[in-house]
């Protein structure tokens, strides 16, 4: 446990730091490449005869048809000969070959690496907007030196719990086929990416607003604010040193969240018929092209790492040399107490979630009433039926257990280990595991050790974790840089009082909450798995195999795609409110370092942020 306590010369350890990164994003890199190089060696399918189907279709799957497609693509060598092979044309600038079209990988994969970065910027461009509007009542707050207090959120959350595709399905059909405002396909103007990107940005955005939102009241609670108010600092100038103050912790998700827009967006980018970079990964998967999904996923990596370290290098220019001097005190929120209505909205919310749980699942998920396909609700279906006839209540009740309790179970997961790795800054790793789409990984882990639920929950896990532990990282570094550590350190504390008395009370508690955020996202993207095939086999009910199952008839029949839909959004706004009273009642303190020492907050200036003296 190297990084348990602050390192003892901190700018010697910040000159380290930037070799040391560079060699793990490397070490990642490589080991990715060499995972996906070998992904013919270690899936139990075999990619001569997806080959033949593709490029082949009219001969007969003979074992000498077959010994003569792994000739020509080189799938009869050794795994060291196909991984060579790969990384002498990788330094020649030669991407390779597709197995499936015969034409060379490059020119597509650049043509989708421009498509992906211009829908991710104005993706981007529309989450900042969203992000800014949800923090504006609190940045107004504070700018008029009035008490900041963390909102419950539920309407983030909300929002941060809708999927992409159903956005993007509801734009598609409203405003586009309705409205006949923009365009509904296709890509190449202005007007066609309007629609996508909203789709995309509008639940990023909701989550970085989110996290904006509850780090900016332990800002403004800071004395520099206190004086500031006291001098008659204008309002706008504290507002501006809060954001420059909180900004360090969130860039690392604003560079997850760019390499997610680019690579993360297959299903917009199906249902839009955008030839993006995630969907042609995801294509190049399915189809086990092996040349074209290395070169997405390269590019992918790359793209990820250079997020990172600009997210890395910003962070460290807006702090300032207070983060190697050890001169930068902690965040800590003000203290407050769970107001009744969120206590009892919590409190609500979790009981109609109950109701409606229980009386689902006292109905016959797997029942099929052909005569009642995509009836409306009724006394006998409450909430209508589906395209089969199945009751929707009775799905949604069922696959309430299913989606809720794994989605928690992996949920735990996640924080558990993004609280580990981003106290070690896992960086590199981090950014590794974030380029990879989790459907991406969940056709690999699903190839080794076959479909099943477990396979779904793993695939989940292995790369859910990446934002929880980059937000870890950015807080731990920032903690680990206040003056008290130093003071505690002095005073004679240990590692182990360090990480429970002072860095843990610091870190875990908005951790936390980002991860009960996420919740919604991950019961999707299980459920998304399972409908692909890769988790728990239909027709098992779940709440997003509801969704896509129904989304082709929702103009028909809103019911059935508004019912799991409005559960997800549910889910989250439960989960905000519950973590909103939770942090009410249970507020952090301003304990000593150590027994005897003085307090550990203390008071510092952002640079450029001392008051002007005013006359009368």
């Amino acid at each position: 446990m190297k990084h348990l306590g602050p390192d003892r010369n901190p700018r010697a350890a910040s000159r380290r730091n930037p070799g040391h990164h560079l060699a793990g994003r490397l070490t990642a890199l490589l080991a990715v490449a060499a995972v996906i190089g070998l992904l013919p060696r270690l899936t139990r399918t075999d990619p001569a005869l997806t080959i033949l189907h593709a490029r082949y279709a009219d001969r007969p799957p003979t074992a000498e048809t077959l010994d003569a497609i792994r000739a020509e693509t080189g799938l009869d060598g050794s795994p060291l000969r196909l991984l060579g092979d790969w990384a002498a044309g990788l330094l020649r600038g030669d991407l390779g070959t597709s197995w499936v079209s015969g034409q060379p990988v490059t020119p597509d994969a650049i043509s989708a690496l421009g498509i992906s970065l211009t829908l991710m910027g104005a993706s981007l461009a529309v989450a900042l907007l969203v992000a800014a509007a949800l923090a504006t009542r609190t940045l107004r707050r504070g700018a008029r030196h009035r008490n900041v207090t963390a909102g419950p959120g539920t309407g983030a959350a909300a929002l941060a719990a809708l999927p992409e595709f159903l956005i993007a399905a509801v734009l598609a059909a409203v405003v586009a086929v309705r409205l006949d405002w923009l365009p509904a396909l296709g890509w190449g103007t202005l007007q066609q990416a309007v629609l996508p990107a909203l789709a995309m940005g509008i639940p990023a955005g909701a989550l970085l607003g989110r996290l904006l939102d509850d780090a900016l009241p332990a800002a403004f609670a800071e004395p520099w604010a206190r004086a500031a108010t006291a001098a008659g600092l204008p309002g706008h100038r504290t507002a501006r040193h809060a954001l420059r103050r909180t900004l360090p912790g969130l860039l690392p998700q604003l560079g997850l969240i760019v390499v997610g827009l680019t690579g993360g967006a297959v299903a917009v980018e199906t249902l839009y018929a955008i030839p993006g970079l995630g969907g042609t990964a995801m294509a190049a998967a399915l189809a086990q092209d092996l040349p074209v999904l290395q070169a997405c996923v390269l590019i992918l990596l790359l793209l990820g790492t250079a997020a990172g370290l600009a997210a890395r290098l910003t962070s460290r220019a807006l702090l300032g040399p207070a983060l190697d001097d050890g001169a930068l005190p902690a965040l800590v929120p003000p203290a407050t107490r769970a107001r009744r209505t969120l206590i009892a909205g919590a409190l609500l919310l979790a009981a109609l979630f109950a109701a409606i749980t229980i009386a689902g699942l006292l109905r016959d998920p797997l029942h099929i009433d052909a005569a009642a396909r995509l009836a409306g609700p009724t006394t006998a279906h409450p909430l209508g039926t589906d395209s089969l006839g199945r009751d929707i209540l009775a799905r949604l009740g069922h696959g309430a257990a299913r989606t809720v309790l794994t989605a928690l179970a992996v949920s735990a997961a996640t924080l558990l280990l993004g609280l580990a790795l981003g106290a070690v800054r896992a960086g590199a790793l981090t950014e590794t595991a974030n380029a990879l789409p989790a459907i991406l990984t969940g056709l690999v882990i699903a190839g080794i050790a076959g479909p099943g639920p477990w396979s779904a929950a793993a695939a989940v896990t292995a790369v859910a974790w990446a934002p929880l532990a980059a937000h870890t990282s950015a807080l731990y570094a920032q903690e680990r840089a206040a003056p008290h550590i130093a003071a505690a350190r002095a005073l004679g504390a240990g590692r182990l009082h360090l990480l429970r008395r002072h860095l843990l009370p610091g870190v875990l508690p908005p951790v936390a909450r980002h991860a009960a955020l996420r919740i919604p996202a991950i019961a999707l993207a299980l459920a998304s798995l399972g409908f692909l095939g890769l988790g728990t086999a239909p027709p098992s009910p779940e709440w997003g195999r509801m969704l896509s199952e129904n989304l082709p008839y929702a103009e028909r029949a809103p019911w059935s795609v508004l019912a799991p839909a409005t559960a997800l959004a549910v889910l989250g706004a439960l989960a905000a409110l519950t973590t909103a009273a939770v942090r009410g009642r249970t507020p952090r303190k301003t304990t000593p370092a150590v027994r005897g020492s003085t307090p550990r907050r203390t008071s510092a200036w952002p640079r450029g942020s001392t008051p002007r003296k005013t006359t009368a």
